[in-house]
């Protein structure tokens, strides 16, 4: 069985609560930042890589996002039809599509700006010591988001829990080994439950990432991520 990644799941199903009223009508996945949908802006990051399989989940609004991925024929459809699942439950579903081995997860209401996030974590797996590996990145430094961090890493590597104001927040992108998720007694669930079993046995780790990354789940996130990606055109613009 592959140890590293060969299957790509991107997190598309939520209802955008947070997003109100934009999400009203339309899925947050398809809200708009600089001119192209937060779900293309996810799928930019993963071009270029060879995943044999890629699977985005859907429940809200699930045919405007199945309609907008007609023109990705390699995308198949976990389609959580009676219930949202939320990230454990819908990961769980999703098994028969992406395969027993581990996965990486990206989800689609973030854009991220230098640093490939699915490169930097491909970079550091290390499939015999970690069951998963989350992008983290310094709270002081995230764009659109209020409160505590969620993690802190020891010399190791390893992560552990820390609500504060100086540790860590996770920017929404893993690989993780999936097998555990067998184990656990409900059908909807997050996956900071199975976070925590890896954490308590010394096999969860974090990758501190060096690019700029910015959450669109509030409406006014929606100007920061733009002003981010405008910047990142601008840098890259050619001088005449």
């Amino acid at each position: 069985m592959p140890q590293n990644p060969i299957s790509l799941m991107l997190f598309a199903a939520g209802f955008g609560s947070r997003m109100a009223p934009l999400t009203d009508h339309r899925p947050k996945p398809l809200l708009e930042v600089a001119g192209r949908t937060l779900l293309d802006h996810a799928l930019d990051q993963t071009r270029g890589f060879n995943f044999e399989k890629r699977v985005v989940n859907v429940h809200y609004l699930a045919a405007q996002i199945i309609n907008h991925l007609k023109s990705e024929p390699a995308l198949q459809i976990s389609h959580e039809k009676e219930a949202l699942l939320e990230t454990g439950g819908g990961l769980r579903a999703a098994l028969g599509l992406l395969g027993p081995w581990p996965v990486l997860t990206l989800n689609t209401d973030a854009v991220w700006l230098g640093q490939n996030p699915i490169a930097a974590l491909l970079s550091a797996w290390q499939p015999d010591r970690m069951d998963a590996l989350l992008l983290l990145g310094p709270l002081a430094a995230a764009r659109g988001h209020s409160g505590f961090s969620d993690f802190a890493l020891n010399a190791a590597g390893q992560i552990k829990r820390d609500k504060s104001t100086t540790g860590l927040l996770y920017l929404g992108a893993q690989i993780i080994k999936t097998d555990m998720l067998l184990t656990i007694d409900a059908q909807k669930f997050s996956l900071n439950l199975l976070w925590d079993q890896m954490i308590d046995q010394g096999r969860a780790f974090g990758f501190t990432y060096a690019g700029d990354w910015c959450d669109v789940g509030r409406p006014q996130n929606i100007d920061l991520a733009t002003a981010l990606l405008k910047a990142k055109y601008a840098r890259n613009r050619p001088n005449v």
